[in-house]
C-alpha cells in the first residue's frame, strides 16, 4: 500500500517557495529562489537529515559526471570544488559536500558562502495525510555578489533544475523500492 501511495502522489513538481521555510528571509532579492515538491510515502523516516541522505546520497552517473566537471573547471578561478566545501563544513557535518547549516525538527538547512555567491538550501518537511506519507519540499536561494557570480548562476541554471529534479525523482523510487522490498518480504 505504502509503495503505491508514493507512486501515485510521488512526482516532482515546481511548487511557491514555503513562507514558513528558515530561509524565506532570504526570497527577497535573491538572484535563484525555486523550489521542488514530492512526496514520500509511509515507512520513510520523518527526519529530515535522513531525508536530505535519501536526496543527496545517490546521485545519478550524469550528475556526479556534472560535478565532476564543476569542480575541474572552478578550480582554475579558485571557488570552492565539492571536495573542500565537504572539508570546510562547520564541524565537518555536511551531507554529500553540502554543509549543513541548521536543524530544527521539520526542516534541514545546508548552504555555503563564497567570493562569487552565496547558497542555501532547504529540505522542509510538512504532513500531508493519515497514511503517514508526508510532502519534501526542496528550496534553493542564491544571492550573486558579483558579475562572475552572476554569469556562473546563468550557465548552471539549467543544470540545476534538472539535477534538483533528479535527486527528488531517485529519492522517491529508491525509498518505494526498499518500502515494497520490506511488505513483500517474508
Amino acid at each position: 500500500m505504502a509503495g503505491s501511495l508514493c507512486n501515485a502522489v510521488g512526482g516532482v513538481r515546481s511548487v511557491a517557495p514555503p513562507a514558513q521555510s528558515s530561509i524565506a528571509g532570504w526570497y527577497r532579492g535573491a538572484d535563484l529562489v525555486d523550489s521542488f515538491a514530492t512526496t514520500f510515502g509511509a515507512g520513510i523516516s520523518r527526519d529530515p537529515e535522513a531525508v536530505a541522505h535519501a536526496i543527496l546520497g545517490r546521485p545519478a552517473w550524469w550528475v556526479r559526471g556534472l560535478l565532476a566537471t564543476r569542480d575541474m573547471t572552478v578550480a582554475r578561478f579558485g571557488l570552492k570544488t565539492t571536495g573542500e566545501l565537504q572539508r570546510n563544513a562547520p564541524d565537518r557535518k555536511s551531507i554529500s559536500f553540502f554543509p549543513i547549516l541548521a536543524r530544527s525538527e521539520s526542516e534541514l538547512v545546508l548552504g555555503v558562502d563564497d567570493r562569487h555567491l552565496d547558497f542555501r538550501a532547504s529540505i522542509l518537511l510538512g504532513a500531508l495525510n493519515d497514511e503517514d506519507a508526508f510532502e519534501v519540499v526542496v528550496t534553493t536561494v542564491v544571492h550573486c555578489h558579483n558579475t562572475f557570480g552572476r554569469a556562473y548562476l546563468a550557465l548552471i541554471k539549467p543544470f540545476h533544475i534538472l539535477v534538483v529534479r533528479s535527486y527528488l525523482s531517485r529519492a522517491v523510487q529508491a525509498r518505494d523500492g526498499e518500502v515494497q522490498s520490506s511488505s513483500t518480504s517474508p
